[in-house]
């Protein structure tokens, strides 16, 4: 693997982490018949667990109600296994912090027939199933393209469907939709929501590919132009972490908004967010 796939593979996590509030909005949690109180922020919850990492990505959001709303994406039907792997995940998360967790699990296009949950006694575990067969991605993906052509305005579950639809039920392979959603991204107008289409797409494409596909991939980005910048958003998320850090403890240490904002070259309104995050009068 060469040094750019090596960067891009390295901080997957970081890409869907800095994207996924905007694309899981509480109109696309409707769509999907997901029924929880509105979304308040997302969280990294850093559970050092090796068997919760792997072929799943797992995102979680604070609720406005002090809730836990858990996604886990799983690739392929495994018996209990994964239904395992994310009740250990669960467990986990409510051993450190105590909250009560709304699960969900979303299933590729691999499995047609939606899992069990668990039953061992006093053990029960119902998360709620997405399967993705059940949505047709050719169709989904022509809405989008006839959309994106004539210049219409995308909204939440637009986005979050042009990043899903490689998932969907379809008549390509995986790895060759996923080309084609990254390539129509890239025909958006809007710049900042071409971004994170983009972005957004290639993240999740890592989580469900295999490692011959997501080589292609790669590939195929690189003959149309879209590897580096990918790269640079990755590098942005990492850089703009640092920044952070750096204008928190300017912040503590006394420093005004307007200089901070200087210094780490972030935005001032957002340096003002961090000042109320961290009580400062």
């Amino acid at each position: 693997m060469n040094n750019l796939e090596t960067q891009i593979t390295k901080h997957v996590n970081d890409i869907i982490q800095k994207y996924a509030s905007g694309l899981f909005r509480n109109t696309a949690l409707e769509f999907y018949g997901i029924k929880t109180a509105p979304i308040k922020e997302m969280i990294n919850p850093e559970i050092p667990v090796v068997e919760v990492s792997g072929s799943s990505a797992d995102v979680v959001f604070l609720l406005e109600d002090d809730t836990y709303l858990h996604f886990a994406f799983e690739t392929g039907h495994t018996g209990t296994k994964a239904m395992l792997k994310c009740a250990g995940y669960d467990l986990r998360l409510i051993e450190r912090d105590g909250r009560k967790i709304h699960s969900v699990i979303i299933y590729t296009s691999d499995v047609k027939n939606k899992p069990d949950g668990l039953d061992y006694g006093t053990f029960v575990y119902n998360p709620d199933v997405i399967l993705m067969s059940n949505y047709d991605g050719n169709n989904v993906f022509a809405e989008l393209e006839s959309k994106i052509k004539s210049g219409q305005e995308l909204n939440d579950l637009d986005i979050l469907n042009l990043a899903f639809a490689p998932l969907m039920k379809h008549t390509m392979p995986k790895k060759e939709l996923a080309v084609k959603s990254i390539k129509l991204a890239q025909d958006i107008q809007d710049a900042q929501k071409r971004d994170v289409c983009i972005v957004a797409a290639v993240a999740f494409a890592t989580k469900y590919l295999n490692e011959a596909e997501k080589a292609e991939l790669l590939e195929a980005m690189k003959v149309i132009d879209l590897l580096e910048m990918y790269v640079e958003h990755k590098l942005k998320t990492a850089e703009e972490k640092k920044s952070i850090k750096i204008a928190k403890n300017a912040l503590i240490d006394g420093h005004s908004v307007h200089s901070v904002a200087r210094m780490t070259e972030l935005d001032e309104a957002l340096v003002w967010s961090l000042r109320k995050e961290l009580n400062i009068e």
